[in-house]
C-alpha cells in the first residue's frame, strides 16, 4: 500500500482481543504476526488480552515480566484494575497486559445497566458467553484509561483497536470516558451472519432481505448483535477483513465499513528452504506412522497426504463436503494411488487414545483400538457430526479402501500425545489441503498452506478465495478456487474430487 506522506502516526497503540495469548482461531494469527509492523509505526505497542490461564503448568504464550510499567501497575492495582504485565511468547515478544475481569462479575448488573442508559446496549438476553466478554471489554477500557492518565500527556496520540464484538464494551467505555483516544473496531465476521450460515439458512442469496436485529432475536443472539452493532456505529473507524463481510456489515449492522483490511501475516515462521526438507520428512513420516498404527495398514509406497483444518464449524467450514468428496473418491474405480486424509479440527476430546499413543512410542499395549478413525478420545463420539458423516460415506479404513481418513480432534500445540508437533511443523508434511468453506470472512488456513508450499483448494465464499480470484494466474496450480453457493453442494463435491 502506498504511504501518504501526510499520514500522522500514533504514539501509542493498544490492540485488544480475546485471542491475545489465547488461541481460538485466525484472529490469533492476525494479531501475533502483525505486531512487527505495528511496533515499527508507533512509539509503543501494547497488546491486551484476557487473563484466563488457570492451569498449574506455565502459560505457553505469556512470559510474565513484573518490571514492566511497575509504577503504573501499582496505581492500577490501587484502582481495583487487576492486570499482569509481560510479553507474548512469539517472535519479537511484544508487550502484553493480561486483564483479569473476574472482580467485575459481582458488579455486572450495574455495569451493564450503565451501558443500557448510555447506549441502549441490550444485555438482558445475554448468557455467560456474552457477559464474560462484555466484562472483559469493560475491564480493558478501564485499564487503557488508567494507563493513559498515569503515563501520557495531552500531546500523545493514542489509538485503541478492538477486535470482534467480545471487546465492544471497551469501545463504548472509552468513547464516554476518554473521547480523546481514537478507537477502531474490527469485525472479523458478523455475529448474525455466522449464525445464519451455521443454522443452514441461505445467507448470500437472501442477504438483502434480512433484518439483523429481528434475526438475532430468532437465533437467540440479540445481546451479541446489539453489542456488535452499537460498537460499529460508535467507533471512530469501523473495518472488516473482506468485501464479502463488508456486505454483511452494511445489511446486518446497518453500517458501512470505513476500510476493508485484508488479512496477511509476517512469514518469519515459514521454514527456510534448508529447514523445509527436513521438516517435510519428519511430518510426513509422523502422519504415515500414525495412520498405519491406527488402521493396521502398511503403505507399500507413500500415499497422497491431504488435510483440512480449522475451528469446529461443521457446515460453515465445509467439512461436510470435504468428507463427501473423500467418500466419492474412495468409490472411484479409476483411482490408482492411495489417499490418506486428515481432519485436524479441535473437538471435545479427553486425551489421546492410550493404545495408539503407547504403540507409537514402542510400548506394548494389549488394549484394542476400538475406533480406527480417531487419534484422540472424543466425548459422545457416536453423535459427533464429523464421525457421523465419515460413517455415512462408508469410510471405514478397511484394507481395501484406497482412501483412509483420520480425525484428530485436538489442538496441535506440540503436546497432543500423538503427533507431538505444532500445526506449522505438521503442515509441510502434506501434499494438498482443502478448505471448502461456505462461511469464511477471510480464511487463514489456505493462505498459510500456500505460504508453506502446499497447494490448496478454497472457495469464492472465502474472503481469501475471492481475493485470490483477482490476482491468480489461471494457469497456476497452487490455488484452486471453487465456485460455491447455497444450491451447488453436489457440484462443489465433484470439483473437490477432481
Amino acid at each position: 500500500m502506498e504511504k501518504n506522506k501526510n499520514t500522522i502516526k500514533p504514539d501509542y497503540i493498544f490492540e485488544v482481543s480475546w485471542e491475545i495469548c489465547n488461541k481460538v482461531g485466525g484472529i490469533h494469527t492476525v494479531l501475533s504476526t502483525k505486531s512487527k509492523v505495528l511496533s515499527e509505526n508507533c512509539k509503543e505497542l501494547i497488546l491486551i488480552g484476557p487473563d484466563l490461564w488457570r492451569d498449574s503448568k506455565e502459560h505457553p504464550e505469556f512470559i510474565e515480566d513484573t518490571n514492566l510499567f511497575t509504577d503504573w501497575h501499582r496505581k492500577a492495582d490501587s484502582e481495583g484494575i487487576r492486570i499482569r504485565t509481560g510479553r507474548w511468547n512469539i517472535p519479537r515478544q511484544p508487550k502484553v497486559l493480561l486483564v483479569d475481569f473476574s472482580d467485575y462479575i459481582s458488579e455486572k448488573d450495574a455495569i451493564l445497566y450503565k451501558f443500557w442508559e448510555e447506549y441502549k446496549l441490550y444485555s438482558l438476553a445475554g448468557q455467560w458467553d456474552y457477559i464474560e466478554p462484555a466484562l472483559f471489554g469493560y475491564a480493558c477500557g478501564k485499564a487503557i484509561e488508567s494507563f493513559v492518565n498515569f503515563n501520557l500527556s495531552v500531546h500523545d496520540r493514542v489509538i485503541a483497536h478492538f477486535h470482534e464484538w467480545m471487546t465492544g464494551t471497551g469501545v463504548l467505555y472509552l468513547k464516554k470516558e476518554m473521547p480523546q483516544i481514537g478507537t477502531a473496531f474490527t469485525t472479523h465476521s458478523t455475529v448474525v451472519g455466522r449464525s445464519i450460515a451455521g443454522n443452514r439458512l441461505p445467507l448470500y442469496k437472501n442477504l438483502r432481505t434480512y433484518n439483523g436485529d429481528l434475526l438475532a432475536r430468532d437465533l437467540n443472539i440479540s445481546s451479541k448483535q446489539s453489542l456488535e452493532k452499537i460498537s460499529a456505529h460508535n467507533a471512530d473507524v469501523f473495518t472488516t477483513v473482506s468485501e464479502i463481510t463488508a456486505k454483511e456489515c452494511a445489511q446486518l449492522l446497518q453500517k458501512e465499513v470505513d476500510v476493508v483490511t485484508p488479512n496477511g501475516f509476517e512469514n518469519d515462521f515459514v521454514p527456510s528452504k534448508e529447514e523445509y526438507k527436513e521438516k517435510r520428512k519428519i511430518a510426513s513420516e509422523r502422519f504415515i506412522k500414525t495412520a498405519e498404527t491406527l488402521t493396521e495398514n502398511k503403505y507399500k509406497k507413500e500415499p497422497l497426504i491431504i488435510a483440512t483444518s480449522g475451528r469446529y464449524e461443521f457446515s460453515n467450514k465445509g467439512y461436510d463436503l470435504f468428507i463427501d468428496a473423500l467418500g466419492k473418491l474412495n468409490q472411484d474405480a479409476k483411482l490408482k494411488e492411495e489417499v490418506l486424509a486428515f481432519i485436524l479440527v479441535p473437538g471435545n476430546n479427553y486425551g489421546p487414545v492410550r493404545a495408539l499413543c503407547n504403540r507409537l512410542n514402542g510400548i506394548d499395549d494389549e488394549l484394542q483400538i476400538e475406533n480406527n478413525i480417531l487419534t484422540n478420545n472424543l466425548h459422545d463420539a457416536d453423535f459427533d457430526p464429523i464421525i457421523q458423516r465419515i460413517r455415512e460415506n462408508n469410510l471405514l479404513n478397511r484394507p481395501e479402501d484406497k482412501v483412509k481418513v483420520i480425525f484428530s480432534p485436538t489442538y496441535l500445540n506440540g503436546d497432543d500425545g500423538i503427533y507431538n508437533l505444532k500445526y506449522y511443523d505438521l503442515l509441510p508434511g502434506l501434499d494438498l489441503t482443502a478448505f471448502v468453506s461456505y462461511y469464511e470472512p477471510w480464511g487463514y488456513t489456505p493462505l498459510e498452506s500456500i505460504a508453506f508450499g502446499i497447494p490448496t483448494i478454497t472457495t469464492d465464499l472465502a474472503g481469501f478465495g475471492k481475493w485470490m480470484e483477482s490476482v491468480l494466474d489461471k494457469k497456476d496450480g497452487c490455488v484452486r478456487v471453487i465456485e460455491r453457493n447455497e444450491d451447488n453442494s453436489k457440484q462443489v463435491t465433484e470439483e473437490i474430487v477432481k
